[in-house]
């Protein structure tokens, strides 16, 4: 009985079942399965071989997928990759600095995709010596000997094969400013002509330069932006446009991505730098002359011809304005002021520290001594922020409105339409002690800075001991944070005038956990010619519409094989079905019939 119910089951049931277990007919599914897998994966290729395919993978997510790839390690193996090393000759020493990027897309409208170099251990290639190279102005002869240690560290991390086309440029800051002409000539002389002895480089005389303020703060706004991929002129929904002018285009605006200004206060010095969308207009010949001066107008782009990076920023350094350097100053006048009452009134006021003078501008409870000359003043701190800011603003030298000494020419600002990101002093002075970095809100910064100065000094240095306040923050930053945090304010909202409620200011120490140095954007700069050769092989394609065409008639043909066998598999395999169940059906029939037959012969 168990051999009749089971030969009753229907052919077509039991081929089905058998079919998706792969018992029936496995060479025809197998057959079946791996035309569809090697057509499938085909079609996959030319999908990825396809511009359009390209373009899946960038937008948004592929601009922040690039960031997370500059922190991986450099693929030193792939031979496509193009390097760049930069030198930064500082005051106090001197860093090596290793680029490297892909081969440039061929779109006249987009940069370099350069990026910092990362050892195995995804470490940025990096390495500083001291002192700094103006040590040398008396011995220029061992200046290459000098850079010797930080070059041969670039070598071993370029590739050998890679050395000849990788330009090297020296660039030398602030220190060497401060050298004569011919001091600066000697050292410089001595790079150019032994470097190149011992060092395959892509160098020459135009690679080794002592660069001016202005050129180091163009460079810096061309670090932070490129990082920030405002270069980019992609449309997009959600950036921040602005309407721009250059001087070959009065009539004809272009739309772009907003840049973002940079102001960073050191020690000494003072710097901003931002784009001047529109065109500038002087008000007399004297500050046309002067403004001139402090506006640099330059084309990132590889093209002279498109104007779509040609940019127009406003530049310009405050020294004595940082923040070390405004407290001495302000001490300076207070020690000299009141000498010169003493010698009026022939009193002994601030000599000793019963007669100490008052300091609106340090923590309330603070003594602190100033020496000048030999002369020692005693101040008494009072932590009165409203009065520190009336007595730091003097230091501003506002001239019609304009923080300088001299009246210097200020780019306008359009508030309503802009972004600052404020580094160093901006961003000790929110974040150090206030814990306020990041967005920066004048309010709820002017109420905190109030309510530190007016905390008695015992109160802060115990808050420092149980670690309330950041990890850079040391009693130095204690007892200077209140004047600083009033000169940061004044020089942001009186001297550059920003308003009361201007909420697109970030104070940072690092842009997407990392720090930009001025030499990316110089190394930008220095190389925007170096994608003409992309494009002269993007004209010879465009040249030869021939071989253009017939690559893609061989995909194109390629595609529809690939479609056709698909196509022809499948039907096939179906007319290949339904003989096996007609067969199947026949069979089952006669074996019926049989039993049939034989049930007739059995019976009596």
């Amino acid at each position: 009985m168990a051999r009749i119910s089971f030969s009753c089951l229907p052919a077509s049931w039991y081929c089905s079942v058998s079919l998706l277990s792969l018992g029936c007919l496995p060479r025809q599914r197998l057959l079946f399965l791996g035309l569809l897998v090697c057509s499938g994966l085909a079609l996959l290729g030319l999908y990825q071989a396809q511009p359009w395919g390209v373009q899946h993978r960038g937008g948004r997510i592929n601009k922040y997928l690039s960031i997370v790839e500059t922190m991986e390690a450099t693929d030193v193996n792939n031979a496509a990759l193009n390097y760049g090393i930069v030198v930064d000759c500082g005051s106090s020493g001197s860093r090596v600095f290793v680029y490297y990027w892909p081969p440039h897309n061929g779109n006249p409208h987009t940069l370099l995709d350069i990026r910092q170099m990362r050892d195995r251990d995804r470490t940025p290639v990096v390495k500083k010596i001291k002192p700094g190279i103006s040590t040398l102005a008396e011995t220029p002869e061992r200046a290459s000997d000098y850079l010797q240690p930080l070059l041969s560290f670039a070598a071993a991390h370029v590739p050998r094969a890679k050395h000849k086309e990788t330009p090297l440029y020296i660039l030398c800051t602030a220190g060497m400013r401060l050298l004569s002409d011919g001091q600066q000539s000697s050292i410089l002389e001595d790079l150019v002509s032994d470097v190149t002895k011992e060092f395959d480089f892509l160098f020459s005389r135009s690679h080794a330069e002592v660069i001016s303020g202005k050129q180091e703060g163009v460079y810096a706004w061309i670090g932070i932006n490129f990082v920030l991929g405002r270069f980019d002129h992609a449309d997009d929904e959600d950036d921040a446009m602005v309407e721009v002018t250059t001087g070959s285009q009065a009539h004809q605006p272009i739309s772009r991505r907003r840049t973002v200004g940079i102001m960073d206060m050191g020690g000494a010095s003072l710097q901003i730098a931002y784009e001047v969308p529109s065109a500038v207009t002087f008000s007399s010949p004297e500050q046309e002359e002067v403004g001139k001066t402090l506006l640099a107008e330059f084309n990132l782009g590889c093209d002279v011809d498109h104007t779509d990076h040609v940019y127009r920023v406003y530049v310009t350094t405050f020294l004595g304005f940082g923040g070390n350097m405004a407290r001495q100053r302000y001490e300076d006048q207070l020690v000299n002021n009141t000498l010169a009452r003493n010698r009026l009134s022939g009193e002994q006021r601030g000599l000793s520290e019963s007669s100490a003078l008052p300091d609106p501008c340090l923590p309330a409870g603070l003594t602190d001594v100033v020496e000048r000359e030999g002369t020692r003043v005693h101040l008494r701190g009072q932590g009165d922020w409203g009065r520190c800011q009336g007595s730091v603003r003097p230091f501003l030298g506002l001239h019609n409105g304009t923080m300088s000494p001299y009246g210097v020419y200020q780019a306008p600002i359009d508030f309503k339409n802009s972004e600052f990101y404020g580094f160093s002093e901006f961003y000790y002075c929110t974040e150090d002690v206030l814990r306020m970095g990041g967005q920066y809100d004048s309010h709820k910064y002017s109420r905190a800075a109030t309510e530190y100065c007016a905390t008695k000094w015992s109160t802060l240095k115990q808050r420092l001991e149980s670690k309330l306040f950041s990890q850079q923050a040391d009693v130095s930053r204690l007892k200077y944070q209140c004047f600083k945090s009033a000169w940061m304010y004044e020089v942001l909202h009186s001297g550059f005038r920003f308003p009361g409620d201007y909420a697109s200011l970030k104070t940072a120490q690092r842009v997407y956990d990392k720090e930009v140095q001025w030499t990316l954007g110089a190394i930008l700069f220095k190389t925007r010619f170096l994608p003409l050769r992309d494009l002269q092989q993007e004209v010879f394609r465009q040249a030869h519409p021939g071989w253009l065409r017939s690559s893609f008639m061989y995909h194109h043909h390629l595609f529809s094989l690939c479609i056709l066998v698909v196509l022809l598999a499948i039907l096939l395999y179906l007319l290949r079905l339904r003989r096996i169940h007609q067969r199947e059906l026949r069979q089952a029939e006669t074996l019926d019939l049989l039993w049939v037959e034989e049930g007739e012969a059995l019976l009596p």
